[in-house]
């Protein structure tokens, strides 16, 4: 697994979000996206980091940037998600973890003994010309929000 790069272009990706709406990457021209794989929706560590992006959404906003959530939920868990956390972003279904390969943010995770294939906890902002800016791989879920806020204001 080979996580794409600061530098890179960042795959153009179309996916439905948590109304089945198709949203595509293209669609934040001018803006900056923070687009974050997490493993699986509802599950702790996720709900923690997706609620310190929910809570910063107006200090994220101000630097321009919009956050797509991936991950291999369908829709419908999306929405759930979504409605019993009250986020205030956009969450994306990969369920062929088709763009999660793309960004290299699949493969092989180990859990309790167990080996198997999933989504690593990557995130990438992507910049205004379409290019990987700046990759997210070192964080918690409960600092990842702040890992991020930190690098847009002292960039």
């Amino acid at each position: 697994m080979m996580p794409l790069k600061a530098g890179d272009t960042a795959p153009k990706f179309s996916l439905p979000d948590q109304d089945g709406e198709q949203v595509s990457l293209t669609d934040f021209q001018g803006q900056k996206v923070l687009v974050y794989f997490y493993p699986k929706a509802m599950t702790p560590g996720c709900t923690v980091q997706a609620c310190g992006l929910r809570d910063n959404m107006d200090e994220l906003k101000k630097a321009g940037v919009e956050v797509l959530g991936i991950s291999t939920d369908q829709p419908e868990k999306l929405s759930r998600f979504a409605e019993k956390e009250l986020l205030n972003f956009t969450l994306l279904s990969d369920a062929d973890h088709q763009v999660a390969e793309e960004f290299g943010v699949w493969g092989e995770k180990s859990f309790m003994g167990k080996t198997y294939d999933g989504i690593h906890r990557i995130s990438f902002l992507v910049g205004l010309d379409g290019k990987i800016e700046k990759v997210f791989d070192d964080f918690k879920t409960s600092n990842h929000h702040d890992i991020v806020l930190a690098y847009l204001q002292g960039a």
